[in-house]
């Protein structure tokens, strides 16, 4: 009897039905997630999952236990949701019972199509087994294909995050992402921590896999950390309360803040060509219509650009959440308008037939889009959100020299989200093989190399500013050059491997 079934005849009968036992796996599972990465529950977790999918006894209860499973799993990897209403609980009390049980709702559909995968292979020997396994990881990743992009996308609590610890292991058990992206990561954890299924020879077989696994990582970082351009980034990290006050006289105070930061941070520097950077909606003034603001940006930073965060009005009359490049007196040289905005909070889906979102909400940009602000490197723009959507968080036909994701994680408080966010956005780095510079409100901030590697942080909940020197990139990377397709490409075939496994499983039979 496996360690999980021990545990599960320990259980009171009520609760002892395979659909409870599936949800606990799936709250099991999530404690792999950032920031508690307690991985070896894995190796445990899905064989058990796979043993009681394949002995569902009907397609229906395959696919109610995978649901149970995904429940479980996105309840306890998504509960932060809650902390913006409790902000706000003045207004939105209404929802905080609701609204983790509501996301967890719906993404735990995305665990079906992986329940009825392994559900179809009877497991009566070896090679079905591993027909299971197979099926499972492969169905996996196209199940995490469908979640980023079926209903807006929420691409949240993949497997592949579950890698991004601190330490030089941790940064070679993420290098695969740089060809088949996160998901490749994600199909990597389900094979490994699946093999076990197969017994003896199975542990033997996922410790190989891990071995290779992270050969191939410590072999792709062996050179230690990238270069560095001659440009200093400096970030600004204000640690401003949400939803703040919007009087006249707290707006004024904020935005002396703001110089004031700015100010200190160019002391900071030093001599050389800076980059500053304020977080999302850092900026109380509409920076690209409001001379006025940015004559009082010049008068600290001088011709040194500022790649703040501010609302825009755009021609057409709409607002938008945007990110303004100022360089000097004259007009804005550049500006880039979110595109992946949050659904019910940035703006409401047109397929709700009810306007939700408070004032009305914004209106998305065009798409990714590479910044040519003078005298600095070709700058990739991404605004909060969407940060967590792998392999089209760039312009394919203009690649640029850095990332830079402004956010304002304060919504989230000290709760797992800030830590998960940081997780997945640090993996864009290693996707794309670009350095990403991360500018929050109230943290994380950091500085990251083009192998993911972090080479310094402001914590959350802190005021500071922190300075950096921007890393070069690496050539492009293939996820960079084939983007979702490739990982599209790994999951087929690792399901196709499945169906040959299983095919040699029924000629043994």
């Amino acid at each position: 009897m496996s360690p999980i079934d021990q545990l599960a005849a320990r259980v009171p009968r009520r609760l002892r039905g395979e659909a409870w036992q599936c949800f606990a796996l799936g709250l099991l599972a999530a404690v792999a997630l950032p920031p508690f990465y307690l991985l070896p529950v894995l190796w445990f977790v899905v064989p058990a999952l796979l043993t009681r999918l394949a002995r569902a006894g009907g397609w229906r209860r395959a696919a109610w236990l995978g649901w149970c499973f995904g429940f479980g799993f996105n309840l306890l990897g998504l509960f932060w949701v809650t902390e913006p209403m409790l902000i706000m609980a003045s207004n939105f009390w209404w929802a905080v019972p609701f609204a983790a049980p509501a996301l967890a709702f719906a993404t735990a559909f995305y665990m079906i199509l992986p329940a009825l995968a392994v559900f179809a292979v009877p497991q009566r020997n070896q090679a079905g087994r591993l027909a299971a396994v197979l099926l499972f990881a492969g169905a996996l990743v196209l199940s995490n294909l469908a979640q980023e992009f079926l209903f807006t996308g929420f691409p949240w609590n993949y497997w592949g995050a579950d890698w991004t610890f601190a330490g030089r292991l941790g940064l070679a058990m993420i290098q695969p992402a740089a060809i088949g992206g996160i998901f490749l990561l994600t199909l990597l954890t389900a094979l490994a921590a699946g093999l076990p299924l197969l017994g003896r020879r199975g542990w033997a077989a996922s410790a190989v896999l891990l071995a290779l696994w992270a050969g191939f990582g410590f072999a792709r970082t062996s050179a230690g950390p990238a270069p560095l351009t001659r440009y200093t980034v400096a970030l600004l990290q204000p640690d401003f309360a949400v939803p703040g006050s919007f009087t006249q006289p707290a707006l004024q105070a904020r935005w002396r803040r703001d110089l004031a930061l700015t100010r200190e941070a160019l002391d900071k520097a030093g001599k050389g060509p800076n980059i500053v950077v304020w977080p999302e909606t850092a900026s109380p003034a509409l920076l690209q219509t409001d001379a006025a603001a940015r004559a009082a940006i010049a008068a600290v930073a001088g011709n040194t650009p500022v790649l703040a965060g501010s609302f825009r009005l755009a021609a057409d009359g709409s607002m938008r959440n945007s990110l303004v490049a100022v360089e000097g007196k004259g007009p804005a040289v550049a500006w880039y308008d979110k595109w992946k905005l949050v659904p019910f909070g940035e703006y409401t889906p047109a397929w709700i037939p009810l306007k939700v979102t408070p004032g009305g909400g914004f209106t998305p940009g065009p798409g990714p889009r590479t910044l040519h602000v003078p005298g600095i490197p070709s700058v990739g723009p991404l605004i909060c959100y969407e940060s967590i959507f792998p392999g089209i968080i760039t312009d394919p036909k203009d690649r640029p020299a850095w990332l830079l994701n402004i956010s304002d994680n304060a919504w989230f408080g000290d709760t797992t989200g800030p830590y998960q966010d940081f997780a997945t956005t640090r993996l864009r780095a290693v996707e794309e093989g670009l350095p990403i510079v991360v500018d929050t409100n109230s943290g994380i901030s950091a500085v990251i190399g083009p192998h993911g590697r972090v080479a310094g942080t402001l914590g959350l909940d802190r005021a500071g500013i922190l300075i950096g020197k921007l890393p070069v990139a690496l050539p492009v990377t293939p996820f960079g050059r084939f983007s979702v397709t490739m990982s599209g490409i790994l999951g087929f075939y690792t399901m196709v491997l499945g169906v040959v496994c299983l095919i040699v499983s029924i000629t043994l039979m």
